[in-house]
């Protein structure tokens, strides 16, 4: 999710959609909303620690570590959100399709949407480690190769058979292709789960994230009416990250291909198996770059003829976004509150349980998170 650059003074804050909520998180500080179907609202926040020190803070290093955190963190967010949901599921008169939670669930996983939960600029935060976590994102980085390298190269083989183009595995004239199949794949997967009702609320959370983090960029106060003027669409989104990388790697895989030795074995399946291989250490080089053209973009590109470049970005975030309601917009809120109460309260103690708030009335009113006015969950 965005990341904004709001005065030194300011911390940087970043989130993610999840199901019925929101996570935001800031250098030292995480929290996740989420509306249960009695309209209560769940937090969990917590303080953060910054564990990358000297090296990892470099640029190009910095943006695969906190590709890593983020996707961590993005997790843990939509885990929680999902045991929420299963709450209700559970409830005396459940809703209709009571799988579709684990269905979503599924979709969103394998999408990877803990994308659009990028670092912050101000340094990131650690959500330490765990056998589920790393099973997660394991199998997020499994989906990142099906998505963004294998099924990519075989449709480009496809073609390059189909229209008999004679095209070299390792060509530019090939990695184009590549790419386009790559954007072509990934679009048209957000539009086929765009149509299901559950995805398309997530996006909906998604545009209320941005135009909260937008609201809090303007310096305004965090008020419903505040945040709903603010467009849906944001220059640090993950999708415009995923877009950019599909647009990075044609480079960098024309570049690899016209290096590396040539591939000769007189079989194709092989030489496609060969320099598929080849790519995947540049996986975190990519990665990399991307996180500092994005960041290059949002910082300079905002404004002026220079803001074309974020149209490709903008233009696929018109898929995963969807205007909000402003129950919606109390979510992200909410989450904002809590996350910059944690923030200022660096010294407040921690709060092991999980939290209810009867209502974004109830947040409000207790003054963010005043210890004595929050309710066991």
């Amino acid at each position: 999710m965005p990341n904004p650059s709001p005065s030194p003074a300011r911390p940087y804050i970043g989130g993610q959609a999840v199901l019925e909520g929101v996570m935001m998180r800031a250098p030292q500080s995480f929290a996740v909303v989420v509306r249960r179907k009695d309209r209560s609202l769940f937090v969990r926040e917590r303080g953060m620690t910054d564990t990358r020190k000297g090296f990892a803070k470099l640029p190009l290093v910095r943006g695969v570590a906190s590709l890593g955190e983020s996707l961590k963190l993005g997790s843990e967010a939509l885990r929680f959100s999902v045991e929420q949901m299963e709450k209700d599921l559970d409830m005396p008169d459940p809703p209709p399709k009571p799988k579709a939670a684990s269905l979503v669930t599924k979709m969103l996983t394998a999408l990877g949407l803990s994308l659009f939960a990028l670092t912050t600029a101000d340094g990131s935060v650690s959500a330490g480690g765990g056998k589920a976590r790393k099973g997660a994102m394991g199998f997020m980085l499994l989906i990142v190769i099906v998505f963004f390298i294998a099924a990519p190269q075989a449709a480009a083989e496809g073609i390059n058979d189909l229209f008999r183009l004679g095209l070299d595995v390792q060509s530019p004239g090939f990695q184009a292709i590549t790419g386009v199949m790559k954007l072509t794949i990934v679009v048209s997967y957000l539009l086929l789960i765009r149509r299901v009702k559950d995805i398309r609320r997530v996006f909906q959370y998604h545009g209320a994230e941005h135009k909260t983090i937008s609201t809090y960029e303007a310096n305004e106060e965090l008020t419903v009416d505040n945040a709903r003027k603010k467009t849906t669409l944001h220059p640090r989104c993950g999708t415009t990250f995923l877009v950019m990388v599909a647009l990075v790697s044609i480079v960098v895989f024309t570049v690899i291909g016209g290096v590396l030795p040539k591939i000769e074995t007189g079989n194709r399946l092989l030489t496609n198996l060969i320099f598929f291989a080849e790519k995947l250490p540049f996986l975190p080089a990519i990665a990399a770059v991307t996180f500092e053209l994005q960041r290059f973009f949002a910082r300079y590109c905002t404004v002026g003829p220079l803001r074309a470049l974020l149209w490709p970005g903008f233009l696929v975030q018109k898929i995963t976004t969807v205007e909000p309601d402003d129950d919606q917009l109390e979510v992200a809120l909410a989450s904002l509150r809590a996350t910059l109460f944690r923030q200022e309260k660096g010294e407040a103690p921690e709060f092991n349980d999980d939290v209810r708030f009867a209502s974004y009335e109830a947040i409000l009113a207790a003054d963010r998170l005043r210890p004595e006015a929050r309710e066991a969950a």
